[in-house]
């Protein structure tokens, strides 16, 4: 199945973090907090401006993100925890 986000929205997979911290200790999964990190798996068409002309989104799919805590609606697509958001909700880009 392949999903396509409309207009100005990004579908984003959520990176998962270390369970283990620096220092050797191991986290259990209910204190885990959700990572704010993500990967871009697609982008709508562009935000549409208000002369009707469309303006390209700054992500592609691919780049890896960071985003506010609770930003985007959660979806299962495939068997996989997405998450759906606007380009607003992305702070911004991690170069690597």
């Amino acid at each position: 199945m392949t999903f396509r986000p409309l207009h100005d929205r990004v579908l984003v997979k959520r990176v998962e973090e270390e369970s283990k911290t620096a220092g050797g200790i191991i986290i259990p999964d209910t204190a885990k907090e959700k990572p704010q990190e993500g990967e871009v798996v697609a982008v709508g068409g562009g935000a549409i401006k208000e002369d009707g002309s469309v303006r390209a989104l700054d992500v592609k799919a691919g780049d890896r993100i960071l985003f506010g805590k609770w930003s985007g609606t959660e979806v299962t697509l495939g068997g996989d925890e997405l998450l759906i958001m606007k380009e607003s909700d992305i702070l911004g880009i991690i170069d690597a």
